[in-house]
């Protein structure tokens, strides 16, 4: 893995918010949510540029926010097909998981 993808930022705006990953040259992969409530938000979409396309920067996008949303004791709604698919791909999440 890349140095590139050691960080990941939260950036929360309220209602909405996004993790991001920043690499070089200005490339951003990133994950959007909105909060429904004090418990609970949703994951939007995830969108991983081709600069950091096969080093599962998508994957790490979503398992920081399954770490957030279990250290707050938060449920997820995964609306983004990539995020959906990696809940059915993680069991081990189904704790975060609203359902």
């Amino acid at each position: 893995m890349t140095e590139e993808l050691s960080t990941i930022e939260l950036e929360d705006r309220g209602t909405k918010g996004r993790y991001v990953i920043r690499g070089a040259g200005g490339a951003e992969a990133e994950m959007t949510f909105s909060t429904v409530s004090d418990h609970l938000f949703i994951i939007d979409h995830t969108e991983v540029p081709d600069a950091f396309r096969g080093q599962g920067a998508g994957l790490r996008l979503v398992t920081r926010a399954v770490e957030d949303a279990r250290a707050a004791g938060k449920k997820i709604i995964p609306l983004c097909p990539f995020a959906a698919a990696q809940f059915r791909r993680h069991p081990e999440w189904a704790d975060v998981l609203k359902s």
